[in-house]
């Protein structure tokens, strides 16, 4: 479960210092890291500290450990819910990482509503890919989300 609220800040910790979304854009950030490299989590993030002189919340820590335990799975109800001939390996790698994230805190983070998680993943795609990915991302989440009440 990832629902840690506090932050590592070069060796200290602020208690809720940085919003949910915030936090969720780290996470994205760190698991879209991951498709590149083979670098541990941990290494990442204290990397994304070092290089930015910021700090990096325990929650997208969480979150990206957590996508990368549970990827077969994940990655399973992305394949389910693609358009028919569609394979993984054509997405875009920021809607990747969004759909991953999202369907992460879908099935991990009892905090979240999946409202929430779909409209947060959508909303990072609007800012970090072009426009027609936020469309894609926002169908194929929904339809993630009503295997998962099935």
């Amino acid at each position: 479960m990832c629902d840690i609220e506090n932050e590592v800040v070069k060796d200290t910790v602020k208690p809720n210092a940085i919003s949910r979304y915030k936090k969720r854009e780290q996470a994205f950030i760190l698991s879209f890291e991951t498709l590149f490299s083979d670098t541990d989590i941990d290494e990442l993030a204290d990397n994304a500290i070092d290089g930015n002189d910021d700090y990096m919340s325990d929650y997208a820590i969480s979150c990206a450990k957590g996508i990368l335990e549970h990827s077969e799975e994940i990655d399973g109800y992305i394949a389910q819910n693609l358009k028919k001939g569609w394979k993984i390996n054509r997405i875009a790698k920021v809607s990747y990482a969004l759909l991953r994230l999202a369907i992460y805190e879908m099935l991990y983070v009892e905090d979240v509503p999946v409202s929430v998680s779909i409209n947060e993943a959508v909303e990072l795609s609007k800012k970090y890919s072009v426009p027609d990915d936020s469309a894609f991302v926002n169908g194929v989440l929904g339809a993630v989300a009503k295997q998962i009440e099935n």
